[in-house]
């Protein structure tokens, strides 16, 4: 199967972070949260895919955990920044015998981008607990971002959209 019958397939659309999304559950079940609006779906899912020619998930942060599923395709790098400053890589794939992992946690509160560095497309899993609302998702830009990781502006600045925030 190649992207365009995926993203048929999945009836996948262009995702504001980059690459394409389907949400495939939303729990009707809610729960209340500090947050704004305070009541959540406990949990959301999506099919989420990285293509060649959309081969970057810009960063953002989240308020939720969110448990990554690797599915199909070519490995997904994801750059993490926790919110002490500390940066991580970790690739999302199946040659588990060269390190990837098949599952990946991102806490709520940590940067993440991911990129496909090879091949066609990457499609995985998502699942967000409490579930993904978009007031709850903020966009990296470069004047909040990179001023708060100086440290790490020069390695990560191509990976900051020039879009505003959500």
């Amino acid at each position: 199967m190649n992207k365009q019958e995926l993203i048929q397939h999945l009836s996948l659309v262009e995702h504001i972070e980059g690459g394409y999304f389907y949400e495939t559950h939303r729990s009707q079940e809610v729960i209340t949260t500090d947050r704004p609006g305070q009541e959540r779906s406990i949990l959301t899912s999506i099919y989420y895919l990285l293509t060649a020619d959309r081969p970057l998930d810009h960063f953002h942060k989240n308020k939720s955990d969110i448990l990554h599923y690797f599915h199909l395709g070519s490995a997904i790098t994801y750059l993490i920044v926790h919110p002490e400053g500390r940066l991580e890589r970790v690739k999302l794939g199946h040659n588990i015998k060269e390190g990837e992992v098949m599952q990946l946690l991102v806490p709520g509160g940590c940067w993440k981008a991911a990129i496909l560095e090879s091949g066609e497309f990457g499609l995985i899993g998502e699942t967000v607990v409490p579930g993904f609302d978009y007031r709850d998702m903020e966009l990296a830009t470069e004047e909040t971002f990179l001023a708060q990781f100086p440290h790490l502006r020069e390695e990560l600045a191509p990976y900051v959209s020039s879009k505003t925030s959500h």
